[in-house]
């Protein structure tokens, strides 16, 4: 498995970097010149209605700003599960049943179109071949994303419950403690 739109990156248990540390990165786009992506389980402290006041109420539980990588913090990017087949036409897929949601565009646009929202202040970006690289290196394993991945109400014990889905050894991973040393 190859990262692409849609895949999400597992954190190896051994990855240290402060950035990356036990977290799990959905893939937003990934192609020859390099990839990108958004943190899932790093919840900020700061409302999305402090930031982003119109979006606050599309907002999914809990309600504030993701971490969602070490690039351009004062960007935002926003990950939606639809209602239904019925998308505005600005609706950027990336997966069946998950797509962008364009924050420039007013929030009525989406009213009565999605199910679930979050709002991620930056993203991690790798340049051409890096995370193929750290991928052949051990960092980071490979799984298809869900919905509930994204829109999970205990973001903190998400990297723990998406590793013990995973086949084979992979799985044992979700075991080891916070400090490896320790064990």
């Amino acid at each position: 498995m190859r990262p692409e739109r849609g895949t999400l990156l597992i954190s190896s248990a051994t990855l240290t970097d402060p950035h990356f540390a036990r977290t799990l990165v959905l893939v937003l786009d990934a192609d020859a010149d390099g990839a990108l992506g958004v943190v899932l389980n790093r919840p900020s402290e700061t409302p999305v209605g402090e930031v982003l006041t119109p979006w606050h109420d599309l907002a999914s539980e809990p309600r504030v700003l993701f971490a969602g990588g070490p690039v351009e913090g004062n960007a935002a990017v926003a990950v939606a599960r639809p209602l239904g087949p019925d998308v505005p036409s600005v609706w950027q897929q990336l997966t069946p049943g998950l797509g962008l949601v364009d924050l420039d565009q007013p929030p009525e646009t989406y009213l009565g179109r999605l199910s679930a929202l979050r709002v991620y202040a930056g993203y991690a970006g790798w340049g051409a071949g890096q995370l193929e690289g750290e991928i052949d290196e051990g960092a980071w394993h490979l799984a298809p994303a869900t919905p509930d991945d994204l829109f999970s109400s205990r973001p903190e014990a998400l990297w723990r419950q998406v590793l013990r889905r995973q086949p084979g050894q992979v799985a044992m991973l979700s075991t080891m403690p916070d400090d490896a040393t320790l064990n």
